[in-house]
């Protein structure tokens, strides 16, 4: 299990994402695509991005698959490794657009803040938990990675999601899928690792 998770997180989260990309959520080159699967026929899996076009992307041997299972803000607890992507408020700060829990067997992966695709100005901060102070609305995390801080808020109805195992079995149509593919020279899409919705819970990054 601990290998497994640690070859997603270095591959591919935020976020779907480690130092190549995505559900450990790093800076780099990756192609993310958010969708709904259309079909898996072999080691080829045709998805309907969120864009509207219909992408194939060609599983690796022994590709990993991970789905989000739903958390809540009181599961934040001080030492927590999270992926948070943000976007700047008016009134100053960021305000969480979803939140990952990352299993303890991460922990320290992909940590930084960088960019993120989810909106337009959006980042991604991989970092732990130094502080969480709750309020009526929600709470706002203080998060510490590489001698930095992040204060970030979070209000109540952000997606909250941690990692658990899944099974090429969970790719059928109509499941939610996040994927982190990297791109060929002649444009074809490859990957070997995923997060898929399941039991109604769909990956927010």
């Amino acid at each position: 299990m601990r290998q497994r998770l640690h070859s997603f997180l270095a591959a591919g989260l935020v976020a779907l994402a480690a130092a190549a990309p995505a559900v450990a959520f790093a800076a780099d080159a990756s192609v993310r695509v958010r969708g709904t699967v259309i079909a898996r026929t072999g080691d080829v899996l045709e998805v309907k991005a969120r864009e509207g076009d219909v992408v194939k992307i060609k599983l690796k041997e022994g590709f990993h698959i991970n789905a989000v299972a739903k958390a809540a803000i009181t599961d934040i607890k001080q030492g927590d490794y999270v992926g948070i992507a943000s976007l700047p408020k008016a009134q100053g700060g960021d305000g969480a657009l979803e939140v990952l829990i990352f299993p303890a067997a991460m922990k320290g992966l992909g940590e930084g803040s960088y960019g993120w695709d989810l909106k337009p100005k959006s980042s991604m901060t991989n970092a732990t938990v130094s502080n969480a102070v709750k309020s009526v609305e929600g709470s706002t995390v203080t998060l510490t990675y590489h001698g930095q801080e992040k204060k970030i808020s979070i209000q109540n109805g952000t997606p909250i999601v941690t990692l658990i195992q899944a099974t090429a079995d969970d790719l059928r149509a109509g499941a939610a899928v996040f994927v982190s593919a990297e791109k060929a020279a002649d444009g074809s899409l490859s990957s070997g690792q995923l997060v898929v919705g399941k039991d109604g819970v769909v990956p927010p990054m």
